[in-house]
């Protein structure tokens, strides 16, 4: 009898997960929330750097060598493949250092931010917050991450002969759009990784297609003629070509790759934001 009454007590509260109906949250609400909880995202992003000894000093040593040796290593190749022909390597290698550092900050915000519910899903199942916070919880780390490289590069700019600007005060603009369409990749692959978890396996080598298809190696201007018309459509091909542009070169950047990395970086954030709170009360069963 006793027995019964306790097995009873262990056995009354019963915990049924269902899908739930796809569909947007009320977004003001899920907006106060989402800025009341900031804290909650920063500390994730703290542990995340601890836990990857990024805040030790061998750990900022290879955030920074990791991006610098893989630009000497692509800046052999591209002197290989041209045959020695290039007009001023200085500033060839110096717009690779840049063009590599900014490209893999944004990598690493996409990649990080697509598995970070995937590899959350036991602080899903525990707590009840915004789940929005985990990717852009991903993002600031990604940009601590990039940090250090920053200071790395100036050296790398004077000590090549490159001269300073003003033009070079711009160049965290597009930085900026880097960030939020970097943010936006993140949720939309985020989400996709949910349900195709093969996602993540398929994602390395549609990021090194994507480094090749941008100017990071090339200068905007070397871009094949017959391809030109079609670069419009890579996002980081104005991104990238106005960050290094104003960087490298100290020139204001085309007016169409302002607008062009503008209206990517908005299309990114507000398609991949709007597609992530659609879908992301389905995430605990699917996990």
């Amino acid at each position: 009898m006793n027995a019964t009454r306790v097995d009873e007590d262990f056995t009354s509260s019963v915990h049924v997960y269902e899908p739930h109906r796809a569909g947007l949250p009320r977004l003001g609400p899920y907006i106060r929330t989402l800025w009341q909880r900031r804290q909650f995202a920063a500390e994730m992003s703290r542990a995340s750097i601890r836990a990857a000894n990024t805040n030790t000093f061998f750990g900022q040593i290879w955030l920074v060598l990791n991006p610098l040796l893989l630009a000497c290593v692509y800046y052999v190749l591209v002197t290989i493949l041209r045959a020695g022909s290039m007009e001023d390597p200085a500033a060839r290698f110096v717009h690779l250092c840049a063009g590599l550092f900014a490209f893999y900050y944004f990598s690493g915000a996409m990649q990080t931010g697509a598995s970070s519910v995937v590899a959350g899903g036991k602080l899903l199942l525990n707590m009840s917050f915004p789940r929005l916070l985990l990717p852009l919880s991903a993002v600031r780390t990604a940009f601590f991450r990039f940090l250090p490289t920053m200071v790395v590069y100036i050296p790398i700019h004077l000590g090549f002969g490159q001269p300073l600007s003003w033009q070079m005060l711009l160049s965290p603009l597009f930085l900026l759009m880097l960030t939020v369409f970097g943010a936006g990749m993140a949720m939309i692959f985020a989400t996709l990784q949910v349900y195709f978890r093969d996602t993540a396996s398929f994602l390395p080598y549609f990021v090194r297609m994507w480094l090749y298809l941008s100017p990071v190696l090339w200068f905007p201007e070397d871009a094949p003629e017959r391809f030109e018309p079609f670069m419009i459509f890579n996002p980081l091909y104005s991104m990238l070509g106005g960050w290094t542009d104003l960087l490298v070169r100290g020139q204001i950047p085309e007016l169409s790759l302002w607008i062009a990395g503008a209206a990517w970086s908005l299309a990114a954030a507000v398609i991949g934001s709007l597609f992530f709170m659609s879908r992301e009360r389905e995430f605990v069963v699917r996990l």
